[in-house]
């Protein structure tokens, strides 16, 4: 038989793996078919996705407008030219957009800090700033002995590279770091002042070729009435400044920017909920790598709520005028007026607590160009206080009713009080003897106040003999001026009131403290303490705030009220009616009675009522190097007498040096002038042909 042929195996082993190979791609091609079939829509967008941010823009303030609808403060729309920092910030391609932006605009550079300069030639000098690093300083970095090459090479550039930067490449630079200054896909103002037509014409035209740079609308705050009040309405930051970095969580943490302007003081500062608006909502679209392909206005926003100030700006500006008429006056006409650099008047609704005019001047030199100038300082009326004399007088004797220790209509001996081992005191020119409260209060006798304290302290006084007086005295002093507002707060809605200067207790000085030369007050304290009185007793908060209105409608229209500032009472004197009344009385007569201290109103047609002040005090003197010797000048008044409209207080510190036989009245001619300037303007406005211009209600 012959040998049977071998089979071969070859065909079935590649048959398995043929049979595999159609297994593994049937299972692929089923997967790319579910991949794109089923899942295609899903991977497609995340290929091509886009993440929708939304971010506030700012919208101008509230305005600031007068009792009789004059705007106070503005806003100033300013051309600005804006930037718009994508999510994801390239560097190299911002710096590209700012040398392009550099050859529109012309960039301010005195902003720009040291560091920045520094960090700028790094950035373009590439080659220079990777010859400063060594070969020893990367082994140092290593080796952990330093943190950053990078702060090496800061240190390393001179003044000599900061100097080789050009004119352009500062602006190029001062521009960039305003791109970099914001948050991301929030716009950031790279200029706003002095933006010529002509920049922000060619900037609108090349706008494709700058990506991120914007031309729009900016504003900034505007004073009608120049520097009159400016202190007390206070300072907005600068888009520049921002929010102030101390307060930046609590402003981050209520929707603000860190480049947002916001209020840094005063009424601008404690109304800034209201007056900052409602900000504009823009929805930006991105790309997954950061680039904005769409934005989308979802909100327009609103400009902050208007503020309706007490305010009568007519009043004020009146007034203003005639302090820097007395100032000047009075220091060209005496000659021992060296001291004299300001003064005060705060007028006051005596039923409302509503501030009418809350002025101040300050008459210094100017730093910047040596010359003397009259400044706004109605900030003083709060912040500064003085030792006011005897224009206290009434809640002096007040005192001495409540505490038992005095009876309307009875008297005391005005006599001279000399206690041991110090100077005799008594009333300016001679003891009066025998006099009632009324004639105390109109000739301003220190011996019957005197008397007031001594009995109230439990004294028993003997001429030339140590005094001992209960040492809660000057505390139940303090207690019952209180009431009035003298050393507490107004309650007014500001910050940095000051409340005075309370001294330590003496038996000698609460003498002092009764006749209004020991603690010190404030203007504005001076002025609710005489309204207090002009009401019948009640102490009013006083108001700067009127009304809270929607924007104004148009420009001869206000807006809606949203609130209103209604009048707060804040407490009523412990004291009687009739013992009220009585020292009612006996400020009418201390401007009617011949032999008042503030005789010379008596003429006046508005049937006046006050107080008049002067006391002994110090000012000191740098260039002498000691303290000299000076006497502050106070008024406090009302009128008219049956039905109070106003109430105010004046104050002149440091009025002149030496005896009050030396020196002038400046305290009572201003007195005079501010009850004629009301009343006058009050006869004005009542003319059928006279009335008062402003926006209407």
């Amino acid at each position: 038989m012959g040998q049977k042929k071998q089979k071969t195996h070859i065909p079935f082993r590649l048959n398995i793996i043929f049979f595999c190979v159609f297994l593994l791609f049937s299972v692929l091609i089923f997967r790319l078919g579910v991949v794109q079939i089923v899942n295609g829509e899903t991977y497609s967008k995340a290929i091509q996705r886009t993440e929708e941010i939304t971010v506030n823009n700012s919208v101008p303030r509230g305005k600031m407008i007068d009792r009789y609808g004059k705007i106070i403060v503005d806003n100033i729309p300013l051309n600005a030219i804006t930037y718009t920092q994508e999510q994801y910030a390239d560097q190299r391609k911002m710096l590209e957009v700012a040398e392009r932006l550099a050859l529109l605009i012309e960039k301010d550079t005195d902003d720009l800090t040291e560091r920045e300069k520094k960090d700028f030639w790094l950035m373009t000098h590439l080659d220079e700033a990777e010859a400063l690093i060594t070969e020893k300083d990367r082994q140092d970095l290593k080796d952990k002995k330093i943190n950053s090459l990078y702060q090496v090479q800061l240190e390393r550039v001179t003044d000599d590279h900061i100097k080789s930067l050009t004119k352009e490449e500062l602006e190029v630079a001062a521009i960039y770091f305003e791109f970099i200054g914001g948050y991301a896909l929030t716009p950031q103002i790279v200029k706003n002042e002095n933006v010529t037509e002509e920049e922000f014409a060619v900037v609108s035209e090349n706008l494709a070729a700058l990506p991120g740079v914007d031309t729009t609308t900016d504003w900034e705050r505007s004073y009608k009435f120049g520097d009159t009040l400016k202190s007390l309405l206070g300072k907005v930051s600068s888009a520049e400044e921002g929010i102030p970095q101390e307060e930046k969580d609590y402003y981050t943490s209520r929707g603000y920017s860190l480049n947002d302007r916001v209020g840094l003081s005063y009424i601008e500062k404690v109304y800034e909920d209201l007056l900052h608006g409602q900000k504009a909502k823009v929805k930006t679209v991105t790309d997954n790598n950061g680039n904005i392909i769409d934005t989308e206005v979802i909100s327009e926003g609103e400009r902050g709520k208007d503020l309706i100030l007490t305010i009568d700006m007519e009043l004020q500006q009146k007034v203003e005028k005639i302090i820097e008429e007395e100032l000047i006056a009075k220091r060209n006409n005496y000659s021992n007026t060296d001291y004299l650099d300001r003064a005060f008047v705060v007028i006051m609704d005596p039923y409302t607590g509503e501030i009418l005019t809350i002025a101040g001047k300050l008459y210094q030199k100017n730093e910047t160009t040596g010359k003397m100038e009259m400044q706004d300082f109605a900030l003083g009326n709060i912040s500064t206080s003085y030792v006011m004399g005897s224009a206290v007088k009434g809640a002096t004797v007040l005192t001495g009713y409540e505490e038992g220790v005095l009876r309307v209509g009875e008297s005391l001996v005005d006599e001279v009080i000399k206690i041991k081992a110090t100077d005799p005191k008594s009333t300016f020119g001679r003891p009066l003897g025998s006099i009632n409260d009324l004639r105390a209060i109109y000739k301003s006798s220190n011996g019957f106040m005197y008397k007031i304290a001594i009995g109230l302290g439990d004294g028993n006084y003997q001429y030339d003999q140590p005094l001992y007086l209960r040492e809660d005295s000057l505390d139940i002093f303090r207690r019952n001026f209180s009431q009035f507002g003298l050393g507490v707060p107004t309650g007014i809605d500001l910050p940095n009131e000051q409340v005075g200067f309370k001294g330590e207790f003496g038996a000698g000085l609460v003498l002092d403290f009764s006749i209004g030369n020991y603690d010190t007050y404030t203007p504005l304290q001076m002025a609710q303490y005489v309204s207090t009185i002009a009401n019948d007793g009640y102490r009013m908060k006083p108001q700067l705030i009127k009304e809270v209105r929607e924007p104004i409608l148009d420009q001869e229209h206000l807006g809606p009220i949203l609130d209103t500032f209604d009048p707060v009472v804040l407490n009523r004197l412990t004291m009687t009616q009739e013992e009220i009344d009585q020292v009612q009385f006996g400020f009418y007569q201390v401007m009617h009675h011949p032999e008042g201290t503030g005789a010379s109103f008596r003429d006046l047609p508005y049937e006046p009522a006050g107080k008049t002040g002067t006391a002994e005090t110090f000012v000191y003197d740098p260039d002498l190097g000691k303290s000299v010797p000076t006497t502050n000048l106070s008024l406090v008044g009302y009128a008219p007498y049956d039905n109070p409209e106003i109430a105010f207080a004046v104050v002149v510190p440091s009025a002149y040096q030496g005896t009050i036989q030396s020196g002038h009245h400046m305290n009572l001619d201003i007195g005079e002038k501010v009850f004629n300037a009301y009343f006058e303007l009050k006869q004005s406005r009542d003319s059928e042909n006279e009335p008062v211009q402003g926006i209407e209600y």
